[in-house]
Order: structure tokens, then sequence, then C-alpha cells
């Protein structure tokens, strides 16, 4: 399954609700800081990562997306 901004996003917002935090009220940020770090993440991790398959015909560094 590919890595996805918008999932990773739900998976903070539902986290920090459960630690206490409340997201959703009239001006709170958290939501707007949470998918700007989601999109980093994803952003990074897409740019950066890379698979190593050591061994058969598919051997060979290949990039994450």
């Amino acid at each position: 399954m590919a890595i996805n901004a918008d999932i990773l996003e739900g998976v903070i917002i539902q986290k920090l609700e459960d630690a206490g935090f409340r997201t959703a009220i009239k001006h709170a940020y958290a939501q707007v800081m949470v998918k700007a770090i989601a999109q980093a993440v994803v952003e990074h991790i897409q740019g950066q990562a890379e698979v190593n398959v050591t061994g058969g015909s598919s051997a060979g560094v290949y990039k994450v997306s």
C-alpha cells in the first residue's frame, strides 16, 4: 500500500484526540498543522526512501512511492 498524507493526517488527529487534545474547536489550528506535517512526512519518505532488494531477478535499489 502506498503511503498517503490524508490517511496519515487522520491517524495523527485521532491519536491526538485519544490523548486529550481538542482538535476541532474554534480557533484550534491543530488540523491545519497536522495536515502540513503529514504532507511533509509523506513527501520526505517518498523523496528519500529506498528499498534494497538483495536477491532474485529484481535485485537492486528502488525508490519508495
